[in-house]
C-alpha cells in the first residue's frame, strides 16, 4: 500500500517524477525489487539508544519490494532547518524536526506536504491540538512523534491537590511569611499566552495563522487579563523570575507551585523527592468567569524532503516511524512521550507520572504555538516585555489600555 504525498514535488517536474512520488512507477508496480537509497536525519539519542537502527530494519523487513540502502547521520531537531536549507538537494529525505521551523521549511519549498493515508493518520490518531503544529494553511507537512510544552509542578507539603485547580487557591493557601505560594516567568512570552489564550484571545486568529485576523490581546478579556497579572506579579506571595531563582526556593520548601517542562524533572525531583507534585496548569478568573489556561505547544515532527528522489518510500518510512507501535518503541528506549493518541494512553506510558501529565497537558490545557513567520519575528520581543514593564511599574492599571493597544498595533504593523 503506498502512502501518497500530495503537492510533494515542485511544480512543473517530469510525469516520471510525479508517478515515482505517487508510487505507481518502478518495481513497486512491476512486483520486482526496486532499489532506494534513503538519507535519514536524527539526533544522536535515536542512533545511541538503536532505536533509528531498529526502525530501520523493521521497515526494511516489512518491504521487500525495496532493497534499501541506508545513510543515517546526526542532525539534531533544533539544527533541522539550518541543514536542510543549506543544500535542500542533498538533504535528507526524511528528517526529524521542530515544529516552530515548519513556516521557513514550507517557504523553501522543502518539505513535502503531506496526503491519503499518512494524512489521515496525523488527522485520526493525534489529538487535534497536537495535528495543529505541524499544520499551515490546512495542510499537513509532518508526523508528530513526541509533545513540547510545559506544565505545572507543586510542593507537596505546601499544597493539595484541591489547591492547585485554580490559581486563585494557590494564591490563597495560608504559608509561611518566607514561602512563595506561585512563581511567575514569562519564558520571554512563551508561558505568558497561557493567560490571555486562556480567556479567549488570540494573535492572528483561532489557528494562528489568518494575520488579516489581527491581534485582539486589547479588547475587554485582554484588559481583565492584564490587570489580573498585574495583581499577581505586584503580589508579594507571587515570586518573578529574574528576582529569585526556583532552584533555590524549592530545596528549602519556600516555593508552593510553578510552571515548566518536563527537561527540568529530574532537577526538581533531585530536590523534592516523593514531595515533588505534577499537573495540568490551573484555571483562573480574571473576568468573573473560570478559564483553562492554554500553553503554547509544539511538537517533534517527522518530515519528508520535497525534493526526494524516493517519494514513495520516503513518504511509507515516515510513516512508518511515526506510527503508534515506533512511537512506543522510542519512548521505551528513549522517554520521548508519544503524541499518538493510542500509544499515550498505553499502560506502560500511563504508569509514568510524568508521561502521564504531559499527554494531559498537552490534550486538555493547550494550544497550538503560532508557527507563522510574522508571529516568530514579533511576538518575542513584544509579548516577552509585558510582564517586565509591569513588575517595573511601567505598565498599571491606568495605562494598561493604551499598553495593549501598542502592542497591537505593533504585532500588525505593516
Amino acid at each position: 500500500m503506498m502512502l501518497v504525498p500530495r503537492a510533494a514535488q515542485p511544480a512543473g517536474q517530469p510525469e516520471e517524477t510525479r508517478l515515482r512520488a505517487a508510487g505507481r512507477q518502478g518495481g513497486a508496480a512491476s512486483g520486482e525489487t526496486q532499489d532506494v537509497a534513503l538519507k535519514v536525519w536524527c539526533p544522536q539519542n535515536q542512533i545511541d539508544t538503536g532505536a533509528m537502527s531498529q526502525m530501520q530494519e523493521a521497515f526494511a523487513a516489512a518491504h521487500p519490494e525495496y532493497n534499501i540502502t541506508w545513510t543515517t547521520e546526526v542532525v539534531g531537531e533544533d539544527k533541522c532547518q539550518d541543514e536542510v536549507l543549506k543544500d535542500v538537494g542533498n538533504a535528507a529525505d526524511v528528517f526529524l524536526f521542530s515544529n516552530d521551523q515548519l513556516p521557513q521549511l514550507v517557504d523553501a519549498g522543502a518539505i513535502a506536504q503531506l496526503g491519503g493515508e499518512t494524512e489521515a493518520m496525523v488527522k485520526n490518531d493525534i489529538a487535534e491540538s497536537v495535528a495543529a503544529t505541524v499544520t499551515q494553511d490546512g495542510k499537513v507537512y509532518g508526523i508528530p512523534f513526541t509533545h513540547n510544552t510545559f506544565f505545572m509542578y507543586y510542593d507537596k507539603t505546601l499544597l493539595d491537590e484541591n489547591d492547585i485547580k485554580t490559581l486563585e487557591g494557590i494564591m490563597a493557601k495560608p504559608t509561611a511569611d518566607d514561602v512563595y505560594n506561585f512563581y511567575f516567568e514569562s519564558a520571554g512570552g512563551w508561558k505568558l499566552g497561557c493567560y490571555y489564550y486562556g480567556a479567549g484571545c488570540s494573535i492572528f486568529g483561532p489557528e494562528g495563522s489568518d494575520l488579516s485576523a489581527g491581534v485582539d490581546w486589547n479588547n475587554a478579556t485582554g484588559l481583565a487579563v492584564t490587570n489580573y497579572l498585574i495583581d499577581l506579579i505586584n503580589n508579594p506571595k507571587c515570586a518573578f523570575d529574574g528576582e529569585i531563582t526556583v532552584s533555590e526556593l524549592i530545596e528549602s520548601h519556600r516555593l508552593g507551585a510553578w510552571f515548566d517542562g518536563s527537561w527540568n524533572y529530574e532537577l526538581y525531583s533531585a530536590a523534592l523527592g516523593d514531595d515533588l507534585g505534577m499537573a495540568v496548569i490551573p484555571t483562573f478568573n480574571p473576568d468573573g468567569t473560570d478559564h483553562q489556561l492554554l500553553g503554547f505547544y509544539g511538537s517533534k515532527a517527522i518530515g519528508v524532503n520535497a525534493h526526494s528522489k524516493n517519494m514513495a518510500a520516503a513518504v511509507q518510512f515516515a510513516a512508518f516511524i511515526g506510527n503508534e507501535e515506533n512511537q512506543l518503541l522510542r519512548y521505551e528506549l528513549s522517554k520521548q512521550v508519544p503524541a499518538n493518541k493510542t500509544a499515550g494512553s498505553n499502560e506502560k506510558v500511563m504508569a509514568d507520572p510524568l508521561a502521564t501529565v504531559l499527554v494531559n497537558e498537552s490534550n486538555t490545557a493547550s494550544v497550538a504555538q503560532p508557527v507563522n513567520s510574522v508571529f516568530s519575528a514579533r511576538y518575542w520581543s513584544y509579548a516577552g516585555a509585558i510582564p517586565t514593564e509591569i513588575r517595573s511599574g511601567e505598565i498599571t492599571k491606568d495605562n494598561a489600555q493604551e499598553k495593549l493597544d501598542a502592542f497591537v498595533a505593533a504585532m500588525t504593523a505593516e
